[in-house]
């Protein structure tokens, strides 16, 4: 598999699993997440959606280009998608908890280890490909304010 179809499947996968996490939160967004408390700093809900888009964009070319070392770097690359992975499945996962059990304290323990798998899935992808990392900067800066934001609202509502 050439390097663009490794990229386009990442992206592909990103994206599917950025939907099918927006699925959970679709209702909750127009019920439960209206009625609560929320910090000044609170960007408007259209803003979410092409964010997220294009940070699902950025993580998958990042992961196809670390994927696409894989011949040459086996075991750093296997471990550095294994942590992609996991902080795939977290991020997911962090929907879920805030919008699906409309849990926003179990969100905001959950969002600090996203965090910490999101910067060291940053680590290992720049000791892999450089510009990998610098695409998983974007992210890793709006999981630190989604992680601020999240813990307001917790706070705020508790």
């Amino acid at each position: 598999m050439n390097k663009i179809t490794k990229i386009l499947c990442i992206v592909v996968t990103c994206l599917a699993i950025g939907y099918f996490a927006g699925m959970v939160t679709r209702s909750s967004i127009e019920t439960w997440y209206p009625t609560l408390i929320k910090p000044s700093f609170n960007p408007p809900n259209w803003i979410f959606a092409p964010v997220w888009s294009m940070l699902y964009i950025m993580m998958g070319v990042a992961a196809g280009l670390v994927w696409d070392r894989m011949d040459f770097e086996k075991e750093k690359t296997t471990k550095a998608l294994t942590i992609f992975a996991i902080q795939l499945a977290l991020n997911a996962l962090w929907s879920y908890l805030f919008f699906g059990l409309m849990n926003p304290m179990l969100a905001g323990i959950e969002i600090v280890l996203l965090w910490l798998f999101v910067y060291e899935t940053y680590i290992q992808f720049a000791k892999i490909n450089k510009i990998a990392g610098y695409l998983f900067l974007p992210y890793l800066a709006w999981v630190s304010f989604a992680m601020v934001l999240n813990v307001s609202i917790w706070w705020l509502n508790k």
